[in-house]
């Protein structure tokens, strides 16, 4: 059986002994999506399988390639990342997914935040951070997968629950980057767990129709978080059932205009923030969204500042809505550099 029908395969179980409400526990472990996100003293996770790293990514990859693997996989992390601890905790300790992943790939770690020298493919020389920067992370844990001629397959931003990550090793392994984006891909696939709910959460933050986004001819006077959610999600009605029941993040959010859209509705006109006329389900597609919930902040002047299409719980979306209203996305690389930055909360 390939990668991809143990995928469906395991939807099929989580399907079968879900119910509608988010608090099952056994869903929650089996899923990894349900974790305390709170930032502590962790530590950078270098366990045993990953390579002994000089961080010059030209021999990591030589090396990997002698090895008879396909590539090299860059992890990047910080040691105070909660969303780190659980790709090892929830993914990693599962043998299937650690085996498939280091039978193919060398894997070498980057403190996203560390001031040690890297030397990437192209032999330029730079610290951690500035690297971690110049490869537009925005989250961690991130990883980028490279084929055996330094050639990028694609990058993971954030933090993906155990099922999403075996579909995106797959999609990697077997390389159906050649023929559709990795959204297409999981289209096709459909890994996502469902539960038996007929609509999208509804919240009163939300601006009603009709969508009239665009900001490229009038400069609006807040920022933009467009939602895109889609019916019989689980993460979604995570996303809902706590950070966005917490006073801190709503107070924040009054401060935006706040867009719901559904992922897979054709049938809603949006004008988007760029002056563009389409409708939900096909600017979704244009955007790449692949992740339900996705969130996608826009300035005023509807440029994108930044996205959530992975895992976030309560002090993650509540440090990004800081990094929109304070304008730090104006004065730091990325929102990691940002929140580095930044005094520890009470």
């Amino acid at each position: 059986m390939g990668w991809l029908a143990s995928v469906v395969s395991l939807v099929g179980m989580v399907v079968l002994f879900a119910t509608a409400s988010v608090a099952d526990e056994s869903v929650e472990s089996d899923e990894g999506i349900v974790f305390d996100d709170t930032p502590r003293p962790i530590g950078l996770h270098t366990p045993d399988w990953f390579e002994l790293s000089f961080l010059d990514l030209r021999e990591d990859l030589e090396d990997a390639v002698e090895q008879g693997k396909m590539g090299l996989a860059v992890y990047f992390g910080m040691d105070d990342c909660p969303y780190c601890e659980a790709l090892f905790d929830k993914n990693f300790a599962q043998d299937d997914i650690r085996e498939y992943l280091a039978s193919h790939f060398n894997v070498v770690a980057i403190d996203a935040l560390g001031t040690r020298e890297v030397t990437d493919l192209d032999g330029e020389t730079w610290l951690e951070r500035r690297y971690a920067a110049e490869q537009r992370l925005n989250f961690t844990p991130s990883i980028a997968f490279y084929d055996e001629d330094g050639e990028r397959i694609h990058q993971m931003r954030g933090y993906y629950p155990p099922y999403r990550f075996r579909a995106l090793l797959e999609y990697v392994i077997d390389r159906h980057d050649r023929e559709e984006s990795f959204r297409d891909y999981l289209e096709r696939a459909d890994p996502p767990p469902k539960f038996d709910l007929d609509d999208i959460n509804q919240r009163e933050f939300f601006i009603n129709q009709p969508y009239a986004l665009d900001r490229s001819r009038i400069p609006a006077e807040r920022p933009l978080v467009v939602f895109f959610e889609r019916e019989a999600c689980h993460a979604c009605d995570i996303m809902h059932s706590e950070p966005l029941q917490q006073d801190e993040v709503l107070e924040r959010i009054g401060l935006m205009d706040a867009v719901q859209l559904d992922a897979d509705d054709a049938d809603t006109p949006v004008l988007t923030p760029g002056g563009d006329r389409t409708n939900a389900k096909d600017w979704a597609a244009e955007l790449g969204v692949h992740w339900a919930p996705t969130l996608i902040f826009f300035d005023e002047r509807g440029e994108e500042i930044i996205r959530i299409d992975s895992v976030v719980h309560q002090n993650r979306l509540r440090n990004v809505l800081d990094f929109v209203l304070t304008g730090g996305y104006e004065e730091y690389p990325t929102f990691e550099r940002w929140r580095a930055q930044q005094p520890p909360r009470p």
